[in-house]
């Protein structure tokens, strides 16, 4: 991706770290645009096309991971998203990663380092393979430019992040998948010990799916899953 033509919407409500994400990012190459809340976020979102937001999670009235869930799951924004927060508790970032966030950045943070995981994050977007409009496995099938799974033509509610598991691993049935390659896949967050968030995710989407016997995501033994 030429950086140039990057467009980034920094979403904060304190006027001096809007002043200073732009400068620094306009000064790399990167055209910003500001919002000061999350309805004037989501007022940018519906008319313009961003490559990148930086959202702040403490927002007067809606707060950033509402911003959040809104433009994964009723916008259907595949845009990438990095959280920023002066707060630091665990569960925060697991509920803004769950969400659909991309990365977790904890106020006060350098511009070197922000800079380092803007640069990380759009890495692995461009990276992805482009995808097929719709992927079938036995009765399952999901749409990916509609964000739909259905299993019998019924709809099956999934998360965000357990859309993008079960999408993953249909992509790739009939490979196995290890829980790190998982994890830095679709999280893309450095849980060092903590792939049990693929686990968790995958007993989460065997319920979803009804796939009490594992016929369509199979656990292989000390390593990860793979779709038969």
């Amino acid at each position: 991706m030429d950086m140039e033509k990057t467009k980034v919407l920094v979403v904060d409500d304190e006027q001096h770290i809007l002043e200073l994400l732009s400068y620094n990012l306009e000064d790399n190459g990167y055209q910003v645009f500001t919002a000061e809340n999350g309805l004037q976020a989501l007022e940018y979102l519906t008319g313009r096309k961003f490559d990148l937001i930086l959202l702040d999670v403490m927002l007067p009235g809606m707060n950033g991971v509402e911003v959040c869930k809104k433009a994964r799951l009723e916008y259907k924004l595949n845009t990438p998203i990095i959280m920023l927060t002066a707060k630091s508790e665990e569960i925060d970032k697991i509920l803004g990663l769950e969400l659909g966030a991309d990365d977790y950045v904890t106020k006060p943070f350098s511009i070197r380092e922000l800079l380092a995981r803007i640069k990380a994050v759009m890495r692995r977007y461009d990276q992805k393979e482009p995808d097929s409009n719709v992927i079938k496995v036995k009765d399952i099938s999901i749409n990916i430019d509609k964000h739909e799974v259905l299993k019998e033509d019924q709809v099956i509610e999934l998360t965000y992040k357990e859309f993008e598991l079960l999408k993953v691993l249909f992509q790739n049935r009939g490979k196995v998948l290890t829980r790190e390659f998982l994890l830095d896949t679709i999280w893309g967050y450095d849980y060092i010990g903590e792939t049990r968030t693929v686990d968790v995710h995958v007993r989460y989407l065997r319920k979803k799916l009804r796939d009490e016997e594992s016929n369509y995501i199979e656990t292989i033994r000390g390593v990860g899953y793979k779709v038969k």
